[in-house]
């Protein structure tokens, strides 16, 4: 029995996932909905046919459209969330750290790591920082992050492991900056107006918008930046990633396209 694919983009592992393997999810693909032009102009480039190529949106903006409001972080992430480290007062401002191993720099992942933590203990602001994910070169950057904790007083900063979606988004939303290489400042943090300096090449020839400041691993140049993005202010929102309608979008289509089981490059 034929069933039709369809390929959805969105989110940190469809970023993340090796270039072959993404294209040939595509190419299995009978459907494609993507999170932005650019996306869709490539998809047209490996051969679908444009008439099967839709720009949803990432279905992960649906989730940010639901805490855009926000203006007060609505629960206590350290009584919620338990974590490691200092009780910083979260009421005058707050940065969010983010930074994972970049898997083909993995040799350097404790290098990378060192400059972020240098950066944030010399600002001395009150910052919430997210344990690195598993890829390739997370040893090193837990590594950084465990000796750094060992050898400096750190009374602003407190560590979490994890955080359920859309209180992560709402963590987001009310903090003054977040910092790091995650795909979520590329993508919810433009949509959610939150300025963001992004470290290294991770997130390397993605759409950005008006909220990102791109930084090599230099401390200086870090410190740099945030205080640059915490000057400015929040940024506008911006729907290069969507409007927070993917998920409807998707279903009305996947309800009304043809069913169809034979596939022609369109090159």
């Amino acid at each position: 029995m034929n069933i039709p694919l369809a390929h959805i983009q969105g989110g940190e592992v469809t970023g993340n996932i090796d270039e072959k393997v993404r294209h040939s999810i595509t190419k299995l693909s009978d459907y494609h909905f993507v999170a932005s032009e650019s996306a869709k102009e490539r998809v047209i480039k490996l051969g679908e046919d444009p008439n099967m190529v839709f720009n949803t949106g990432c279905p992960s903006i649906d989730l940010a459209e639901e805490v855009i409001n926000s203006s007060i972080l609505p629960f206590n992430p350290y009584e919620k969330y338990g974590g490691v480290g200092a009780h910083p007062d979260l009421s005058n401002g707050y940065f969010v750290v983010m930074q994972h191993p970049v898997t083909n720099e993995y040799q350097d992942s404790r290098k990378h790591i060192e400059a972020t933590l240098e950066a944030i203990h010399k600002l001395q602001k009150p910052t919430l920082w997210f344990w690195p994910n598993v890829d390739a070169g997370a040893d090193g950057t837990s590594t950084g992050i465990r000796a750094f904790r060992e050898q400096h007083q750190l009374p602003h900063v407190h560590f979490f492991k994890n955080m359920e979606g859309k209180d992560f988004l709402h963590l987001l939303k009310n903090s003054d900056c977040l910092i790091g290489n995650s795909s979520v400042g590329i993508r919810e943090c433009a949509y959610l107006g939150v300025p963001v300096v992004n470290i290294g090449s991770r997130q390397n020839k993605r759409d950005r918008g008006n909220n990102v400041i791109d930084v090599d691993y230099c401390q200086k140049n870090i410190e740099n930046a945030i205080l640059q993005s915490t000057t400015k202010g929040t940024a506008l929102s911006s729907s290069l990633y969507g409007d927070g309608k993917a998920g409807e979008q998707i279903a009305a289509l996947l309800a009304s396209l043809p069913l169809q089981f034979h596939k022609t490059i369109m090159y």
